[in-house]
């Protein structure tokens, strides 16, 4: 079993069985039927990924790797908030008529800011100070920017990084205001793992530990059933991941120079519905 397994099974045991319920609540998520989408919750969930052991992917049921790191580079390199420059279709939901989900995600992490070493936005700043200033207990980005919020389709869910370096080693912590669990709690992991193996790479250093704070971590009612059989489902050892170590530009990664070698996984064959 995976470490990441190990958690996963961790957090839902514990939010399935000791969670509240908001049944009896008014809710804003709905899902396609217009029925509304109540969740059984915890407060607070905090996990940590040593990156340096292995790679944090779950193997009850597969991940989709190479779409998670597409979003990523959406996000992050592209900083783009327009779902036609995005090979899946998970945000379609929150899109308009030209694509765009608002100042929301890659939007804000693109906007420019003066500093007095010059003008960045909030990627060229970590990777400046990563190289610059590496002992700096400044490196963060943020995108949940509440005079933009009115303009965002859909508010941010991970909406902060905090980039820490001991030494030679490179840590961070996501912090996420609510984490559907079934949905997207190891698609995030993942992307987030391998966002500090990209940044680490380009900095010279070593990757070091994940951690990911989950303000409101959750699962939905339709969600439950599928959760139980999932957690009963046979585990494997981790895969090995492997990033093109010839890549020393962080805007020179594409989805191609990542790869995970024996990931084995259980095929999950229940549709996962997403409330919106």
């Amino acid at each position: 079993m995976s470490y990441a397994d190990e958690l996963f099974i961790k957090t839902c045991t514990d939010i399935v069985e000791n969670g509240f319920s908001d049944e009896q609540l008014e809710v804003r998520p709905r899902w396609l039927d217009g029925t509304p989408a109540h969740t059984v919750k915890r407060f607070c969930i905090v996990n940590r990924y040593d990156l340096s052991k292995e790679f944090p992917i779950i193997t009850l049921r597969r991940t989709a790797f190479k779409s998670a790191i597409d979003e990523l580079l959406w996000i992050w390199q592209k900083k783009s908030n327009n779902v036609n420059e995005l090979n899946s279709h998970i945000w379609d939901s929150w899109a308009d008529e030209t694509g765009s989900i608002g100042k929301a995600y890659g939007y804000q992490l693109g906007v420019k800011h003066k500093y007095k070493e010059g003008e960045f936005d909030q990627v060229d700043r970590v990777l400046y100070d990563l190289k610059h200033n590496p002992q700096s207990r400044r490196i963060m980005t943020n995108i949940y920017t509440f005079q933009d919020l009115n303009e965002m389709h859909l508010y941010p869910c991970a909406y902060s990084m905090t980039f820490n370096v001991v030494g030679d080693t490179l840590n961070g912590i996501l912090n996420q205001r609510s984490n559907d669990v079934l949905t997207a709690n190891n698609w995030n992991v993942v992307q987030y793992a391998v966002l500090l193996h990209m940044f680490a790479q380009v900095s010279g250093l070593k990757v070091g530990e994940l951690v990911h704070v989950i303000a409101d971590a959750h699962i939905y009612d339709r969600h439950i059933p599928i959760v139980k059989k999932i957690l009963k489902n046979p585990k494997y050892p981790a895969p090995k991941f492997w990033i093109n170590p010839e890549i020393k530009n962080f805007y020179d990664f594409t989805v191609d120079d990542f790869r995970l070698d024996g990931y084995e996984y259980t095929k999950l064959e229940d549709k996962i519905e997403v409330a919106v």
